[in-house]
């Protein structure tokens, strides 16, 4: 959290790498999260922009920038849930969208998955939650393929039945331990698939080795089309919650505005 409080010297930084020397900004953040397990990839073909109010027009002026970088990705490790959920996590990831198109990507360890589907669903309500929490597009991203391939995986997202089927499977041959086949623990992971198979099959998704670059470029193509979503989906969301946020602001000036008067037209009575 204290390092927070200097993130717009790194915003700074990058925005000097991103568009050159001749870059000037002013920081604005507020809201957002992340995650331990997560790289937030930014593209940053659309350029920058300073603050909700302006964010269009700042758009339309980097567009007219020389591009230097095609992208920066930040790491953010440490438990997920310190960062999904932490001040600190809502000031990193609010001061990047701000001022690039965000994504954030979220790493899967493909062969846990493979072992047993709870792993798997309990990955996708982490990645749901992340998307929820961050309201920015969500890569997920299968890693270690060299060693398991991740089709499984994404058969499962975008096919409830061959998940079912998967688990079924898992349960009556009684893999990993007591608990992972337990009547309970069997019946959420059903539960929790029907419930975010909806959410989680439109997310973007990729399978990646870090040990064989194999899929870095699915990866880079895969984050390209959440840049989209971002640019037809949390820019427009942001404007939406700035006009709210006036909005109620312009309500508490009334209201206070008419208590007063009140208070003033008791006092006359009084006096």
């Amino acid at each position: 959290n204290l390092f927070a409080t200097r993130f717009d010297q790194v915003m700074a930084i990058l925005e000097r790498r991103a568009f050159g020397d001749d870059t000037t900004t002013t920081m604005t953040s507020s809201g957002g999260g992340g995650a331990s397990s997560t790289s937030t990839a930014e593209n940053d073909s659309s350029g920058r922009k300073t603050n909700a109010s302006t964010i269009v027009k700042n758009k339309n002026e980097n567009n007219n920038c020389k591009k230097l970088l095609d992208y920066i990705l930040v790491d953010t490790p440490g438990q997920i849930e310190s960062f999904s959920w932490s001040a600190s996590g809502q000031i990193f990831s609010e001061a990047l969208a701000s001022a690039f198109p965000t994504v954030l990507a979220y790493v899967v360890d493909t062969p846990r998955c493979a072992a047993s589907p709870n792993t798997f669903m309990s990955n996708m309500l982490y990645a749901c939650s992340m998307m929820y929490r961050t309201r920015l597009p969500l890569v997920v991203v299968f890693n270690k393929t060299d060693v398991v391939g991740s089709e499984f995986a994404q058969e499962w997202m975008t096919d409830y039945e061959a998940f079912q089927e998967a688990l079924d499977e898992f349960t009556s041959s009684g893999g990993g331990n007591d608990s992972a086949t337990s009547g309970y623990y069997a019946s959420l992971t059903r539960s929790l698939s029907l419930v975010l198979d909806e959410f989680y099959s439109a997310l973007q998704h990729c399978g990646v080795s870090a040990a064989t670059g194999d899929g870095v470029d699915d990866f880079w193509a895969a984050v390209d089309r959440a840049a989209e979503d971002f640019e037809a989906d949390y820019v427009a969301d942001l404007q939406d919650r700035v006009d709210e946020r006036k909005a109620r602001r312009r309500a508490k000036a009334r209201r206070d505005v008419e208590k007063l008067q009140r208070d003033m037209g008791s006092a006359k009575i009084d006096d």
